[in-house]
């Protein structure tokens, strides 16, 4: 981790701001700072108020005007959602000139621009993401569409990052996204005790920070293969058939199959064998013997856990070589 550098991370607080959008991330970087992160927050006002109400009823107070800050590269800035019947207001553009002509100026100044689930219109209204990839909440994705025909909008994503421009699908993705972007600024290992302490689900892992099993396998919307996904990687000493996941996921075994690899892109046999490879190395590294690793991967011997590291990765730990 860096501790030369101070990062300000800004929250911004729109009238009938959703509350999880914008706390959820403001969470996480309490708790980036108090494992030693240098991180400074500021929550901004959209208008000339210094307290806003949620849209749960709950008053915010002490806000800044956005227009007194100037973001730098080290610095983010988060962008939550609002209720709907303002931000689909026909005005609504008009009475924000100031902030996405403030907005566009923070985005030059190539500060890491976030949204949170509808905060991506603000963004878009600004002309951000002309031309560019995002995401928001399904709920919106049609009349988005017709809103801003120049954005390319990804339906099937959590999280989608654009170079400094960044968001996210729904309310709880802000935290998937805050966590994604410590990653980002601090390493996966900073991020793996920032998920610990908030016990989010460990998609990533400081021994493979290469391969994102959050971005490339859980990066997706569909609830019924993320159980089975779940289900993989909270029973790897097991034997699991695909009739019984199938089972469970009210599927198939053929469409599951079949779904799994269109949503993750790649087939249940890989993603359990890249399951066992993570949990292998995590547990050789902390010194577990080998043959205590190998039934704790759901493997019968040795010989299958070398035959499987060497299949998925580059060089095998000191305890399988021969």
């Amino acid at each position: 981790m860096r501790n030369d550098i101070t990062h300000r991370a800004h929250f911004l607080f729109p009238p009938e701001v959703q509350l999880l959008d914008i706390a959820g991330p403001i969470h996480l970087f309490y708790e980036a700072n108090e494992y030693g992160a240098k991180v400074e927050t500021h929550y901004l006002s959209l208008r000339t108020k210094t307290e806003e109400i949620s849209s749960a009823g709950v008053l915010l107070g002490k806000l800044e005007p956005f227009w007194n800050f100037t973001l730098e590269p080290h610095d983010l800035l988060f962008i939550p959602g609002l209720e709907s019947h303002l931000f689909l207001a026909e005005d609504f553009k008009q009475k924000n000139q100031q902030f996405f002509s403030w907005l566009r100026e923070q985005y030059q100044n190539k500060a890491k621009i976030c949204s949170v689930c509808t905060g991506t219109y603000l963004m878009a209204f600004a002309g951000l993401f002309d031309g560019k990839s995002c995401t928001t909440h399904w709920k919106y994705f049609r009349d988005f569409k017709t809103r801003f025909p120049k954005v390319k909008l990804l339906s099937d994503r959590l999280i989608v990052k654009d170079g400094n421009l960044y968001s996210s699908a729904g309310v709880s993705s802000g935290i998937d996204l805050a966590l994604f972007l410590l990653e980002e600024l601090y390493g996966p290992v900073f991020a793996t005790k920032i998920a610990k302490e908030v016990v989010i689900y460990l998609r990533r892992t400081e021994n493979d920070p290469q391969l994102s099993v959050f971005l490339q396998y859980r990066n997706h919307m569909d609830n019924r293969i993320h159980l089975v996904q779940d289900t993989l990687a909270q029973n790897l000493d097991k034997k699991l058939k695909i009739e019984e996941l199938a089972e469970n996921s009210h599927m198939s075994p053929r469409n599951l199959t079949r779904v799994f690899k269109k949503n993750t892109g790649i087939t249940i046999g890989d993603y359990l064998a890249k399951l066992r490879v993570e949990r292998a190395l995590q547990l050789l590294s902390s010194g577990s013997k080998v043959n205590a690793v190998s039934l704790a991967c759901g493997l019968q011997s040795s010989n299958q856990l070398r035959f499987l590291l060497k299949k998925y990765t580059e060089s095998l730990p000191s305890q399988l070589r021969e």
